[in-house]
């Protein structure tokens, strides 16, 4: 006989053979809010969203949060990256990590496209910017230049 455990305190004995049909699918209601950030795909490492909230770049309603801070579902994160001041709303917990297709079944991103805008400016703006005393642009530059805006 095997003793089996299904996800409870109380364990069982079945004989050799038996079917087990121990399938307890439920989420947990609290996590790490490192771990939830790594989970729904904000950030591509664990070690990263550690790092954000030690540096204070996340916020759980409106407050800062160290990467040990719960999340429960309806709380609301901000997290700055880079330029980007990314809200999000917690619609659920993920055991693990989660593919980018069920992901919004986890998080609702209140993000204003206006934070997206900026950062394309800025890319657009860092590429035109010239060093100082580089002179004017040669025809090859204009044209990739043009290519670029038109």
């Amino acid at each position: 006989m095997r003793t089996y455990s299904c996800g409870a305190s109380k364990s069982f004995a079945l004989p050799r053979g038996t079917p087990t049909f121990c399938a307890v699918i439920s989420s947990p209601e609290t996590e790490r809010v490192d771990k939830w950030l790594w989970a729904v795909r904000v950030f591509k490492t664990r070690s990263l969203a550690t790092d954000a909230c030690r540096a204070g770049s996340v916020a759980v309603n409106g407050r800062p949060a160290k990467p040990s801070r719960e999340v429960r579902v309806g709380e609301l994160i901000v997290v700055q990256q880079g330029l980007i001041r990314r809200t999000l709303a917690v619609r659920g917990v993920p055991e693990t990590r989660v593919s980018a297709k069920v992901v919004d079944a986890y998080r609702d991103d209140q993000t204003p496209p206006e934070e997206f805008q900026k950062a394309r400016q800025q890319r657009v703006q860092h590429f035109l910017a010239r060093e100082k005393g580089s002179g004017r642009p040669t025809k090859r530059d204009r044209r990739l230049i043009d290519r670029l805006l038109g």
